[in-house]
């Protein structure tokens, strides 16, 4: 029998871990491939938790399944049992798991293109943490080559569960009056959505459902997706449209016109909500944040769930109530929280439903609701197929001197830069603008930040025009 050493296999195959996750190309995560990771992954967990069942689910890939399959049968060299969940939004199968006291495993690329995907590697109390992603990497586990792949039974209780988790906090009439549209695509909620929102009381039109996966960015919402929202709010008279990303953990929602809303402007909205004391947030975030003045405490990090998450801990010591969430949307509870006198347990990975839901429970419309907040505004997009070499070698450039860069965007003034992720350039004017390279794919992605809708677009396209023919 071959032996293999989980630490050989992963270097050799060329993924990494990014933001969330470890990506690669799919015709990198050979059978072999998703075997050692598997293994890697539990043997670097084994001595802290107590276990004998791994949850594995997928989002709607072609590749996705397969790559399931190969995963079991590294698990099962192991000993231990493996229950497929099958397509379901990530944070349905994180919060099964994590209730079971289980380890689990996601296949998904999320938003990135098709012929990419990836792995997201939960503890049985959670995401994984940046030194555990070093302790799988490292990790030599043996392993036998895989030979054959097995079909996976399926088990429809984690999205029983996920759906529960919201059916039972709200009241049955909660979204009574209420007309969303559902932009299903491929996302792998999408067979949960619209029947979880009605059960609340909303009349609900599925739109946009796709048998082709759809590589849906939240952060970078395309041209073509945001006439769709616009469209089809005119025609159906939506008070909303829902959607998410790929694997249903970064939330899409539009107001009652079809403007699809910044992911750091629901999280705002929603956070304020709750009354949530204390927030962790990534730098990319827009400052309307701490503008508000709702929330005692605000610490900003490196962009990544796991950067996040791990600042819940010190947060917890001091506030009762604690919260994270990305630019993308994706929402992270970091501790239990009442709502309508129910309890709502902590589920510190992202998640889409929570935002939408606190948003939607609103009387006032999403326009109205908005015009509370502070007048800042943000905007991004990205420079595919631009290789992350290159946009370390710009970024290093402008760190060392970026007048040129920002005379040509039309600012002759001063500014400051902050490097804790990229580069975030304030200026003077309180305008920003964050460039960084992609933790997934070989994309440059630039934020910006004004005081209108229009120069913050202005901005980003300005810049990545610029920086395209650096």
């Amino acid at each position: 029998m071959n032996k293999l050493i989980s630490s050989k296999v992963i270097v050799q195959s060329g993924i990494a871990f990014g933001t969330s996750g470890a990506r690669g190309l799919v015709t990198d995560f050979t059978p072999n491939v998703c075997a050692a990771f598997a293994v890697a992954f539990i043997k670097s967990i084994d001595k802290e938790f107590s276990f004998n069942t791994v949850a594995l689910a997928i989002d709607n890939r072609p590749s996705s399944y397969a790559i399931a399959q190969a995963c079991t049968a590294g698990l099962k060299q192991l000993g231990l049992s493996v229950v497929y969940y099958g397509v379901i939004p990530t944070p349905a199968l994180a919060y099964k798991a994590m209730q079971d006291g289980m380890p689990s495993i996601m296949i998904t690329g999320s938003h990135i293109p098709f012929d990419r995907n990836g792995l997201k590697f939960y503890r049985p109390d959670g995401e994984i943490t940046k030194a555990d992603e070093q302790a799988i990497i490292t990790n030599t586990a043996e392993l036998n080559a895989i030979e054959d792949l097995a079909d996976l039974t399926l088990n429809k209780a984690a999205e029983t569960v996920y759906i529960e988790r919201y059916a039972t906090l709200f009241d049955q009439n909660a979204l009574a009056g209420k007309k969303i549209g559902i932009y299903e695509h491929s996302s792998a909620g999408r067979d949960i959505y619209k029947n979880l929102f009605e059960r609340l009381g909303a009349e609900v039109v599925s739109i946009g459902r796709s048998d082709e996966f759809v590589p849906i960015d939240t952060e970078a919402v395309s041209d073509e997706d945001k006439q769709k929202a616009i469209s089809w709010s005119k025609k159906h008279k939506f008070d909303a449209i829902f959607s998410t990303d790929g694997d249903g953990d970064r939330p899409l929602i539009s107001d009652e016109n079809g403007q699809w809303l910044r992911g750091d402007i629901l999280g705002l909205l929603c956070s304020q909500l709750l009354n949530i004391e204390a927030l962790a947030i990534p730098v990319s975030c827009n400052t309307a944040i701490e503008e508000s003045g709702k929330f005692k405490k605000v610490i900003r990090t490196k962009i990544g769930s796991p950067y996040v998450i791990a600042e819940f801990a010190k947060l917890s010591r001091e506030y009762k109530s604690i919260a994270g969430f990305e630019a993308n949307g994706g929402y992270l509870l970091g501790t239990d929280i009442q709502i309508n006198n129910m309890l709502l347990k902590a589920l510190p990975t992202r998640d889409a439903l929570l935002p939408v839901f606190v948003l939607l429970m609103q009387k006032q419309k999403i326009t109205e609701l908005l015009t509370a907040l502070p007048m800042r505004f943000t905007a991004s997009d990205r420079l595919q197929n631009f290789a992350r070499e290159k946009s370390l070698e710009l970024i290093n450039k402008l760190k060392n001197d970026a007048s040129h860069f920002l005379s040509c965007l039309g600012y002759e003034e001063g500014y400051s830069l902050n490097t804790t992720d990229g580069l975030r350039i304030t200026l003077d004017c309180d305008d920003v603008v964050h460039l960084r390279p992609s933790g997934n794919a070989p994309e440059l992605r630039c934020y910006a930040e004004s005081s209108s809708e229009q120069l913050a677009d202005k901005l980003v396209v300005d810049a990545l025009k610029f920086l395209s023919h650096s």
